[in-house]
């Protein structure tokens, strides 16, 4: 069952290990929305973003693919780019479903591996201008179909 709860997803309410996830953009832009107070609490999240997109040549940056990135021995920060560009075009909001479902597969795995809970803001539907009602059935049939605890925070 997913768990909704008032507060910061960047200061996860459990015990274990935790991952905190949050939907990025193609573009390598961070600047706007939660990850702003990602950066706030940690800087190592923005600094590995800005090189996996600055290399992206060489890597698997792109839409559908995760980054982890460990903050603190027990808390890591999933960097997902699941929405192409930054701005409402001719195609609709920067959302992409097919991508944020990718990542969440991957997400799924790491959360099964590191045995780890999963807190994240109600991604794709801010900045991205996804609708919820399309993106909590992609977190049921990942991380809930596995048994993976998670926890959307609405922030106060």
């Amino acid at each position: 069952m997913l768990q909704v709860t008032k507060g910061d997803a960047t200061s996860p309410q459990a015990k274990g290990p935790k991952i905190i996830a949050h939907v990025c953009n193609d573009l390598g832009g961070w600047g706007k929305g939660f990850v702003l107070a990602v950066s706030k609490r940690w800087p190592e999240p923005e600094r590995a973003y800005r090189a996996w997109h600055r290399e992206r040549a060489r890597n698997d940056f792109g839409l559908g693919a995760v980054q982890l990135v460990q903050v603190r021995p027990d808390i890591w920060v999933a960097n997902m780019v699941g929405q192409r560009g930054t701005r409402t075009g001719s195609k609709g909001p920067p959302v992409r479903y097919e991508a944020i479902s990718q990542c969440l597969d991957t997400l799924t795995a790491h959360a099964v591996r590191l045995g780890a809970s999963v807190h994240m803001p109600r991604i794709g539907c801010g900045l991205a201008g996804g609708r919820w009602e399309l993106i909590e059935p992609l977190i049921a049939e990942t991380l809930l179909a596995q048994g993976v605890p998670t926890t959307v925070y609405d922030f106060d």
